[in-house]
């Protein structure tokens, strides 16, 4: 039988204005802002509506404000009917993967997301870090690129996102080494990310360690549905293995392009991209193309969803 998955985007794909229009269409979308800025104690809704730019892009903001998203839409799909047989989600979007399996209570996990931006970015002086996309880097050129840029510092793989796409990590002088190896290896493009801190590198060590307390004080339940994870691209079920992840994941690389494949042949044909952007689809799109990829972030892709091409699930209807 087909299955079809929710995925549930990162940081980076947040906008000014984003959520708006699903909490002017739908009741259960405005609540989960409501919910959000109760939790916060400030208007994380206004922030997410209004902007501005600036501090919508800041990391303690960004997280929040996209899980806050994600969880808008869905809680409309939710309430629509729809159930997915798995949920995975990019970094900061496992924690809105797991909202959505059971597995964690929003408001539990909006105050957690928010302190996970703010120790992700004291974990390093600004201007320390930094992050680059290296685009169609030929196979097996990476691991010796990274060995040979760190010369004492930190640089390492932060996302494995396809098969042309691995984005690195690090001290920002080690960051740049290795990307001008990787351009004379072969690299198609280096892009430097406009980031405020290296994220899934062993330079959130310290951030690992503040979340960590917070995390083992959070209550996680068993999920109802299957998630697989970003630290070992695996199937988690249970509450414990739920919360190492989120412990595991902060310095180590997010394995999108197994969990995608993952995915693939646990016989999904379907996934759903629920929240803000269309990342995680073209992502899925150059891994599985043979996977159907739709998304979820505003009430206009409510009719592309319901009606799927030929042959394809709809996800499941609960009950």
């Amino acid at each position: 039988m087909s299955k079809a998955a929710f995925l549930f985007p990162g940081q980076g794909s947040q906008f000014a204005g984003m959520g708006r229009s699903l909490a002017e269409a739908y009741p259960v979308a405005r609540q989960t802002f409501a919910e959000a800025d109760q939790a916060l104690g400030w208007a994380l809704s206004k922030l997410c509506w209004e902007g501005p730019e600036d501090e919508l892009k800041r990391t303690e903001n960004t997280q929040p404000a996209m899980l806050t998203v994600s969880v808008a839409a869905w809680r409309v799909l939710h309430e629509k009917g729809l159930q997915p047989d798995y949920v995975a989600g990019h970094s900061l979007g496992e924690y809105s993967a797991l909202v959505a399996a059971g597995a964690l209570d929003f408001r539990d996990a909006v105050k957690l997301v928010r302190k996970r931006g703010r120790y992700m970015q004291e974990a390093t002086p600004e201007g320390v870090g930094a992050m680059a996309a290296i685009l169609r880097l030929p196979d097996g050129k990476l691991d010796a690129i990274l060995a040979e840029a760190a010369q004492g510092e930190v640089v390492a793989a932060a996302n494995l996102n396809s098969p042309d796409q691995v984005v690195i990590a690090g001290h920002a002088t080690a960051v740049a080494r290795a990307s001008e190896l990787a351009k004379a290896a072969g690299a198609r493009r280096v892009v430097p990310l406009a980031v405020s801190a290296p994220f899934h590198c062993p330079l959130m060590k310290p951030a690992q360690e503040r979340l960590a307390v917070d995390l083992l004080a959070t209550e996680f339940h068993d999920l109802a549905v299957p998630l697989v994870n970003n630290w070992q691209a695996r199937e988690i079920r249970t509450a414990e293995g739920a919360r190492r992840g989120l412990i595991g994941q902060v310095p180590d690389p997010v394995r999108w392009l197994e969990t995608v494949r993952f995915l693939a042949a646990q016989g999904v044909t379907r996934c759903i991209e629920v929240g803000a952007g269309a990342v995680l689809s073209g992502l899925v799109r150059i891994i599985a193309p043979a996977i159907e990829c739709g998304r979820f972030g505003e009430p206009a892709d409510w009719e592309k969803l319901a009606v799927p091409s030929p042959g394809q699930p709809a996800c499941h209807p609960q009950g």
